[in-house]
């Protein structure tokens, strides 16, 4: 149940950056059921890769970025978010999934809107049933 919650809320926040910015898209009819259905499978497809990336080369960029993070008072990190979309477009477009990001820059915006998308859907489903039994 904790992986499905994690993958949807990755999707959601996936799906608001796209829908917010005009340099983050899939492919594919733009308007109406059929954008829906020829975009979900693609959309948590995307969301698995992007947990993927930030689980496995995340944390070594994170760790060899210190010196970074410190002088710019932890702002380093949206640079590592975005190069982890960035990471994730690429590796889409290598299994040709659809899903394409325009630029750095871009991808700096996009990083900020799926933190803070995943953070307020964080908020609202509230903390793991795990956290509360133990």
């Amino acid at each position: 149940m904790r992986f499905l919650t994690w993958l949807v809320t990755n999707a959601a926040a996936l799906a608001v950056a796209t829908w917010l910015l005009d340099g983050i898209r899939f492919t594919g009819p733009t308007h109406g059921e059929a954008e829906i259905k020829h975009k979900l499978l693609p959309l948590l497809v995307v969301a698995l890769i992007l947990g993927v990336v930030s689980s496995l080369v995340k944390p070594v960029l994170t760790i060899l970025s210190i010196p970074f993070i410190i002088v710019t008072l932890g702002l380093f990190l949206l640079v590592i978010n975005a190069a982890m979309l960035l990471l994730t477009g690429w590796l889409a477009d290598q299994f040709d999934i659809g899903f394409k990001v325009d630029g750095f820059w871009t991808a700096v915006g996009g990083a900020i809107v799926i933190t803070v998308v995943t953070w307020i859907v964080d908020r609202l489903i509230g903390p793991d049933e795990r956290a509360v039994r133990a």
